[in-house]
This record gives C-alpha cells, sequence and structure tokens, in this order.
C-alpha cells in the first residue's frame, strides 16, 4: 500500500513594494497559488536583505524606486550576498535607465505593473528555475535601446560558438523559453539545456537577461 503523496515545495517569494496599499493585495493574491509561499513582504532594500538573511528565500518579487535602499542596489547585493535568490522586478518604470540599471545588477525578471497574476507567477516560476522573463513592452524598449546605443558587432560573441549555438542565442533574443527553442528547432529540451550551457560558458553569459542582451548587441534578436 503506498503511502501519501508529497505536496511539491512551494516557491518562496518576498513581495517588495514600498506602498502598503500594492504589496499587501500581492502578498495576498499570490499565497493563492499552490506552488508559491510568499514568506515575507518588504517595504525597501534594506527590509529584503533582512528578509532573505532571514530565509530560505527562492525568488524576490522587487519593486525599484524605494526608499532607505532602492530595488536596484537591493539586487545587486543580493547577486553579491545570495546568488541563489533570483529577482523579478515588478514596476511602474519601463524607461531605458531602469531596464537596463536592473538587468546588469542581475534581475532575472522585468514586469511592469500592468502584469496579471498569471503573468506574474509565471515569471517567479521561470526566475526559479534560471530563466527569464521580459514584459513585451520591456522587451520592444530593451532592444530598441540596445540597438541605438550599441553598434551591431558579431565580434562582441567569440568565434568558436557553434552554428546551432548562435541559433539557439538569437532565440533566447526572442524570448523564447527553452520549450519553445526545442519545439523551434525540433530538438530535445535536454538537448537545448546542452547548448545553452555551452553557450554560456564560451562567451561568459551570466543568465538568461544577460544572454538577451548579448544577442540583442550582436544583432541576433
Amino acid at each position: 500500500m503506498s503511502g501519501p503523496t508529497e505536496k511539491p515545495q512551494r516557491l518562496r517569494v518576498v513581495v517588495a513594494d514600498d506602498q502598503a496599499a500594492v504589496r499587501e493585495p500581492l502578498a495576498a493574491v499570490l499565497g493563492l497559488s499552490e506552488d508559491i509561499e510568499v514568506v515575507a513582504a518588504a517595504a525597501d532594500g534594506s527590509e529584503v536583505l533582512t528578509a532573505v538573511a532571514a530565509g530560505p528565500v527562492d525568488v524576490v518579487l522587487m519593486d525599484l524606486r524605494m526608499p532607505v535602499m532602492d530595488g536596484t542596489e537591493a539586487t545587486r547585493r543580493l547577486g553579491e550576498e545570495y546568488p541563489e535568490v533570483a529577482v523579478v522586478v515588478l514596476t511602474t518604470f519601463a524607461d531605458d535607465d531602469s531596464i537596463l540599471g536592473a538587468l546588469s545588477a542581475g534581475a532575472r525578471g522585468y514586469l511592469t505593473k500592468n502584469a496579471g497574476r498569471q503573468d506574474i507567477t509565471r515569471a517567479i516560476r521561470a526566475a526559479a528555475a534560471g530563466q527569464s522573463v521580459l514584459d513585451r513592452e520591456v522587451q520592444d524598449r530593451l532592444l530598441a535601446t540596445v540597438r541605438t546605443r550599441t553598434p551591431v558587432l558579431e565580434q562582441t560573441l567569440p568565434e568558436d560558438l557553434t552554428p546551432r549555438e548562435r541559433e539557439v542565442l538569437t532565440l533566447i533574443g526572442q524570448g523564447l523559453p527553452n520549450r519553445g527553442i526545442a519545439e523551434k528547432l525540433f530538438i530535445s529540451e535536454a538537448t537545448v539545456k546542452t547548448h545553452i550551457n555551452n553557450l554560456f560558458a564560451k562567451a561568459g553569459i551570466r543568465d538568461r537577461a544577460d544572454a538577451v542582451r548579448r544577442a540583442i548587441e550582436a544583432g541576433l534578436a
């Protein structure tokens, strides 16, 4: 006779926003998801670091404009002190400096507050799995910004990338998840992961958000 089925471990999330009218309802809504547990709510970046230190935490849903310590600085500090914790930005701001600053600091996802509950939970799950989710508006803005500020230089990528690795980078730059890349190239997700690991190692790419930036800079996306 088999024992009771164990429930999958829930993702432990910190919600950070300086406005209680946003922070508290968001935490309550996320807590309705079976696989997400909101373990703390923070009003600024300093409180985020305190909550993560008390841990364990898997993902921080991070506002950018907060007092004491803003979300970009908190994201950078998390990357230095707690690199295992993923950050998804959720903000009203989609200007060039905010987007590039957050992604450069190490955020794995970037959503605007127009995002619905499904978009937010999807981004949290993706970030916990080491993937990135960018709002369509954010991705379009990032594409336009990088193309304006950076000349298209294929030499920004190492010469020893294989044609398949370039294809994979192109599709990452277009925002496709691993499953979407596998379907597009008619290969398995395991093979996609192998190509991504090789690509990241050769090109010195940190994470998926960095891969999107590099794809755009190289004119592949």
